[in-house]
């Protein structure tokens, strides 16, 4: 049996953390149904217990590694 499994939709500003309230960057689907979202930092400090009732788990933490490029000098 083959199961497809839809893509996770990208991240928004609109998507809160379900623990704070802060933007969130990782979504965590539950093997039960449902989803959690949560910011980096809350995701980080329930990650174990997260880890074991996962189904899938979407994280995109690592864009908050982007640097923004530079102002350009260019003078209008």
């Amino acid at each position: 049996m083959i199961t497809a499994v839809a893509p996770s939709q990208p991240f928004t500003a609109l998507d809160r953390c379900d623990r704070c309230g802060a933007q969130a960057y990782v979504r965590v689907e539950l093997s039960t149904g449902g989803e959690l979202l949560f910011c980096a930092h809350h995701a980080r400090e329930h990650a174990e217990k997260l880890q074991q009732i996962a189904a899938a788990i979407q994280d995109e933490t690592g864009s908050l590694q982007a640097r923004p490029t530079a102002p350009s000098s260019d003078k209008r």
